[in-house]
């Protein structure tokens, strides 16, 4: 039997390259951001893992506004924000 190939990502807090499966993706199609629970909602995407060091880090760094090519507001971060902590306290 073959090995099957884990899908691997790159956080955009810490930058270090996990499986696809321990990270959460942020979307952001037609200037709307949002957390992107299922992994395959449309749009331009970014990962980032479900820890505060790293939101703290992405955000430190303007590095979400950066990956998806979008300009985030203030308030439109503090929604994903709120959305990620809600989404990591899940597993």
């Amino acid at each position: 039997m073959k090995n099957k190939k884990v899908p691997m990502r790159t956080c955009i807090g810490c930058r270090q390259t996990k499986p696809k499966s321990e990270l959460i993706r942020i979307a952001a199609y037609e200037g709307e951001v949002n957390v992107d629970v299922t992994g395959k909602a449309k749009g331009r995407g970014v990962y980032i893992c479900p820890d505060e060091k790293c939101l703290e880090k992405a955000k430190k760094s303007k590095a979400l506004s950066r990956g998806l090519k979008v300009e985030i507001t203030e308030e439109t971060a503090e929604k994903v924000w709120k959305e990620m902590a809600e989404n990591a306290g899940k597993d």
